[in-house]
């Protein structure tokens, strides 16, 4: 029996101690809070959500890890010190072709040139390197994509209007109408519009046309020969290149 009570006393004590790990809320059992030192070391983990008891209700709070952006990508060729390979195919800045050679000795020739070593075949093997300024050769490859830009352009077709009888002044105002048009690679259609007894001189519209034509010669050619529709002659010119 005595080996009984103390079987007993000790589940009683057992029992008494798992109920003061708890704490009572409303009537609930509720866990104790982790440890202070469990808590902070969760909340340092970003892929831990953190719950948090506010009343009769819980909040969780989401830590995540912050955004880290892209190192930026350089633009155009590798020079000098980014070109980390052992050897390249060398051209000199007399534009000679020195074979293959180790990198640092392509390095030490540009510095002591004053000019610059550009990587300008880098799919080549080994890379094929030039000796050069590179600043001179960054401004010359800009200079040729704005030119294939310009060229890819689709062309507008502007139109100018004249009166057969136009005078000096205002003609003069269309043609710098019409240069700057050409100038920005635009085609001009100029047209004339009769009115009334006009139609009885159609060739004041001809010869007007002609005078323009001539005009702007040197800067264009001509898409399309004057030529009368109804009541309007037209005539299409076009920039020269």
């Amino acid at each position: 029996m005595k080996r009984g009570k103390g079987a007993a006393g000790v589940w009683r004590n057992l029992r008494f101690r798992t109920i003061s790990a708890t704490t009572r809320h409303h009537g609930a059992l509720q866990p104790l809070s982790a440890k202070p030192d469990t808590v902070a070391r969760r909340e340092h983990d970003p892929h831990v959500s953190i719950s948090h008891d506010n009343g009769n209700s819980r909040e969780f709070t989401t830590i995540r890890r912050p955004h880290r952006a892209k190192p930026p990508v350089k633009e155009g060729p590798r020079t000098n010190e980014e070109i980390r390979i052992p050897e390249v195919q060398l051209i000199d800045a007399e534009g000679e072709n020195r074979g293959v050679v180790p990198t640092a000795e392509a390095l030490q020739m540009a510095f002591e040139a004053g000019l610059d070593l550009v990587e300008i075949a880098p799919t080549n093997q080994p890379p094929i390197c030039k000796i050069l300024d590179y600043g001179k050769f960054k401004y010359q490859q800009q200079k040729k994509a704005a030119e294939a830009r310009k060229k890819q352009k689709t062309q507008d077709v502007k139109e100018i209007k004249m009166r057969p009888n136009i005078d000096t002044h205002d003609y003069d105002v269309k043609m710098r109408a019409v240069k700057k048009f050409l100038g920005e690679g635009d085609k001009v259609k100029v047209t004339l519009r009769f009115r009334g007894r006009e139609m009885a001189h159609l060739e004041l519209g001809m010869e007007l046309l002609n005078r323009v034509k001539a005009d702007v010669e040197e800067i264009s050619k001509i898409e399309a020969e004057p030529k009368l529709e109804g009541r309007q002659m037209m005539m299409v010119v076009a920039p020269a290149r």
